[in-house]
């Protein structure tokens, strides 16, 4: 079984960074992709951003790009999101994900491709 941990949510004002992390244990885990998905209130949830666990090769949402960054340090399964020049509109819980089979980048950003999900780290930026 595949546990994921996120941590590093907070309140932020606008136009600052926070970086959130995500811990993943478990004796056979082995992932394809990390993910991270967040989802505000009254609202679906979306992708933000994936990462190869292998390459690290990394594909990110448009409303991510040119802001996030994300990244993976494999000898101690954790999954970063580095997020800067924060929005409002950034607001959201923000869920960790793990793609335990290969999906295509078309399909990265849907959240049924993923297998196992964290609890979330609330994300809240003042305007």
């Amino acid at each position: 079984q595949v546990q994921l941990v996120e941590s590093g949510g907070g309140l932020v004002q606008a136009g600052g960074s926070l970086r959130l992390d995500c811990a993943a244990s478990g004796r056979t885990f082995s992932p394809v992709t990390m993910g991270w998905f967040r989802q505000a209130p009254g609202k679906e949830r979306e992708f933000v951003a994936a990462i190869r666990w292998n390459s690290g090769n990394a594909y990110y949402a448009d409303s991510a790009k040119g802001r996030f960054t994300i990244s993976r340090v494999n000898a101690n399964n954790t999954v970063n999101l580095q997020m800067n020049s924060l929005r409002p509109e950034d607001t959201a819980l923000y869920y960790c994900a793990a793609d335990t089979s290969f999906s295509p980048p078309r399909r990265l950003q849907l959240s049924l491709e993923y297998d196992y999900w964290g609890q979330g780290t609330q994300v809240t930026v003042s305007s």
